[in-house]
Formats: C-alpha cells, structure tokens, sequence
C-alpha cells in the first residue's frame, strides 16, 4: 500500500516536472543546464514560501493600524466585561450589605416601639391598678353596723385601719388627690395619669409662599420625576427573588415579623385597658348617680376647686396629625390618646368620689339603727315631724368615725344636737354628727376616712346612746342610706 502511494507520488512529480535544460550560448560556445523533476519541485516550493511570505508581510504592512485596532477593541471588551462582571459584584454585595443594613435598622426599630408601647400601657395599667388597690383599701370599711359581726365593743377594725387605707389611696394616686382642706393643684402629665413620653404633631407641609400656585417647567418635572424614582429606589425593600434566599435576611425578617405581632398584641391591650378603666369611670358616676350627684357637675366642681378651669387654649390639632414620639402606629396613638383621656377623667373623677362618705361613722354588730331618714313620729313630741339623718345606737363611748377625708367644719354644742362634728369634705358634701358624749377634734383639723372625731353619747335632744348622721350636698340635706347603699353594693362587686 504504501509503496504503491509513493510510486504514485513519484509518477505524478515526474509528470508535473518533467526533466528540462536550459541553454545558454556565450562566444559562440554552448553550455546547458539540466534540472530534474526533484530540483524542479524544490524550488516552486521555495518560490511558493517566498511569495507567501511576501503576501503576509504586505498585507501586515498595509493593515497595520487596523490590525492593532483590532486586538485593542478584543481588549477593551475583555477588559469591560471584567470590568462589568466586578461592577456586578459589587453591586450585589452593596444591595446585599444594603438589606442587612434596612433589615437590622426595621428590626431596631420595631423592638424600639415595641419596648415603648409596652412602656406607655404599663403606666395606664399602672394607673388603673392604683385605682383598684385604693378601691379595695376602702372596701373594708364601708359596711352596713347590722351586717357586722365583730364583737360588742363596737371597734370592729383597727382604729388605725381605715385612716392606712385613705393613705393608701392617697399615696396611690399621688399629689391628684388632695384632702378636703389641700388645695393641690391638678398636673396633667403625671397626677392625670399621663405618659412621659413626648406627643407631638407630624412635621407640617411646606407651605407657599403667595397664593398663586405656580407652574412647574418641562425640565423640573423631568428632574422631580427623576428624584422620586432614585428614593423610590433607595427606599425600597430588597427584592424577594433576588435576596430572599440569603439565611441572615429570613432570619431577621421572621424576628422582625415576630415583634411586629407582638406590637400589634400590646394595642389590643392597651384596648381592654381602655375598655376596664371606662367600665370604672361608668361605675363611679353610676355611685354618683344612685346617691345624688350629677358626675358631670361634680367633675366641674373637681376641676374649679383645682384652679384648672382658666387659661386653656391652643390651636386645633386634629388627633390624626398626632404622634407618639418612638412610635409609628397611628392605630396605637389614637387608642393611646384615648385611653389617656380617660385616665385623666377617671383621676378627676376619683379625686371628688374619695370624699364622698360612702359609709358609716360606726362599725359592729353592737351597733343598729335606731331611726330612719324622713317623716316619723317625734320621741318628744309626738307629732310627725321630719328626721334630717340617721341614728345609729350602740355602747356608751364608742368611737364615732369620719366617714370620708375633710376638714372640720364645726366641732361643739348645737342646740338638739348636742354635742356635734360637722366636716367639710369640700365639692359641696358636708357630714354632721351629733349627740356625741365627748368631741375628739378641733375646728380646722383635717381628718381621714376612720378618724374618730367623737364618742357616742346622749347629749342634746335624745333619749338614749346613739349618733345622729346627716349627709348635705349642695347645701341640701340628703337621705344618708342611699350614700351607705351605692358604697356598699359598688365595693361587694369588686
């Protein structure tokens, strides 16, 4: 096979190149050169080098510049695609580092307003708590005698008791609930229950500088379009698709949507709070109703006595343009602002019912009563005349106690009476003892709810051991039952 191929070969060189002289006659002599099929293919190959090399020289020559152009354009590529690929890099690393970034300020601030609205229904809460704790420290000592059942001295608590409990509600509700005889004035951020937390309204909107609007051009149009895209851009949240898959972003995004619950639960609470301390106030001005009083009058009165019904005034700023400073929720603010409201209402309204006397001036079941309120036959006289109060018979020397905080009025012998106490409970309530067999307090002494000012006796116009009790509203002598009833039926629910 292969020597058939060479042989081949060599027939077709032997006929592409057949053997050929040359002739050259110089001086009349002849001489020739032979060149055989070989040389002959050597020197076309020779000849065919050359003039490929001539060719390639040539053409570089000539295309030089264009060829260098060439390679520096592939270069450029090159380097613009490295360039681009780096670009990209960078770019994915800054929108990644960005959304850590967005995802850990988010998170901050979503604990920062949870830990705030935490802070803000815990001081309502807390506001509401004294409330009830000074309600149950008065819940022991308003009682009907015929319902006690302590022994016959008539003492059936410490004499230090009820006075403790009108310390405690004084100390529980702060410098908003002044005796009788104080003339605190009123704070409305902390006595009131009110937040320390600063509100204020929202940034107001740039306003023009003349009332004629003026006409935007082309170009700032084109300018302010632009700019909302770049913010819209900036502000916007990190593309799910792109960076949803990344651990640290999932985690703090789930966190963040944890708290976010969270903070939605604390404003259901702050609404159940809200909810309990308006059911308080309901119960407070239903006392007030069941003995007499018109709340909204006696909240009038609190507020006069106060020295805060003068000097108000400010500019008109609706509640939704209202913010609580750390916190975003409008919602929370608004709910917020109510329960707010309401503290301070239940605070003034607290303030006048711990002076109203919701309970007996004596204690036991050595103690009963004797006469009603109202029209009845006279010991002395027997006619039908009219009884101004209540009396109350028991041992001789029992203590006789204050029934709600003031300052005495009066302290000596009134004609019938005898011997008499009358307080000032101030807000227009005054209560009188009489027929005491010994005065325990002097005019202008201030005393607590439980403070004995006397001890029963006979004196006056009476047929026995007993204390005569009037209540008067308003200058106004009132039934003093309806006022130990609502204490009573009020203070068995809590």
């Amino acid at each position: 096979m292969a020597e058939s191929l060479l042989e081949r070969a060599w027939a077709w060189l032997h006929t592409t190149f057949p053997e050929r002289q040359i002739y050259i006659r110089s001086d009349g002599r002849v001489q020739f050169f032979t060149f055989g099929p070989s040389l002959q293919a050597t020197l076309a190959g020779l000849s065919l080098i050359f003039l490929g090399w001539v060719a390639f020289a040539s053409v570089n020559v000539i295309f030089k510049d264009r060829i260098i152009a060439s390679k520096d354009h592939r270069y450029q590529q090159m380097q613009s695609t490295y360039e681009n690929r780096v670009a990209d890099l960078q770019l994915s690393y800054d929108e990644l580092n960005g959304a850590l970034v967005s995802a850990e300020d988010r998170f901050k601030s979503k604990a920062d307003e949870l830990e705030t609205k935490q802070k803000t229904v815990a001081r309502l809460l807390n506001r509401k708590q004294a409330v009830d704790a000074t309600f149950a420290s008065l819940r022991g000592g308003l009682h009907d005698p015929a319902n006690e059942t302590n022994p016959a001295n008539g003492n059936n608590t410490d004499p230090k008791a009820a006075p403790n409990a009108d310390n405690i509600a004084s100390d529980s509700l702060g410098a908003d609930a002044p005796s009788a005889g104080d003339s605190g004035d009123m704070d409305d951020d902390e006595s009131a229950g009110g937040s320390e937390l600063s509100v204020m309204p929202e940034t107001a909107a740039p306003q023009p500088r003349t009332a004629k609007p003026t006409k935007a051009s082309l170009l700032d149009n084109a300018v302010q379009s632009f700019a909302s895209l770049f913010n819209d851009k900036k502000t916007a949240r990190p593309h799910t698709s792109k960076l949803g898959h990344v651990p640290a972003l999932k985690s703090l995004a789930h966190q963040t949507a944890r708290i976010e619950k969270l903070s939605h639960g604390e404003t259901t609470l702050l609404v159940s709070a809200d909810r309990e301390i308006v059911a308080r106030i309901d119960q407070i001005q239903d006392v007030m109703k069941n003995v007499g009083i018109n709340p909204d009058e006696f909240e009038e009165r609190i507020i006069a006595r106060n020295g805060s019904d003068s000097g108000i005034g400010g500019p008109l700023i609706p509640l939704d343009d209202v913010r609580i400073e750390g916190i975003a929720d409008h919602h929370f603010t608004k709910v917020y602002a109510d329960a707010s409201a309401h503290v301070k209402e239940l605070d003034t309204l607290f303030i006048g019912f711990r002076h109203i006397p919701l309970t007996t001036p004596v204690h036991g079941s050595a103690f009963h009563r004797t006469s009603g309120f109202g029209a009845r036959v006279d010991p002395f006289t027997h006619h039908v005349a009219f009884h101004p109060g209540i009396d109350f018979g028991g041992p001789w020397g029992a203590p006789i106690r204050a029934t709600a905080p003031g300052v005495v009025d009066y302290a000596g012998r009134r004609g019938g009476y005898g011997n008499m106490v009358e307080i000032d409970h101030g807000y227009g309530i005054k209560t009188r003892y009489g027929h005491m067999s010994s005065i325990l307090v002097k005019v202008g002494a201030k005393v607590s709810r439980g403070t004995p000012v006397g001890k029963l006796g006979s004196t006056g116009r009476s047929t026995g051991p007993h204390v005569h009790y009037e209540v008067w509203l308003a200058n106004v002598v009132r039934n003093p039952k309806r006022f130990i009833k609502a204490g009573r039926n009020v203070f068995q629910q809590e």
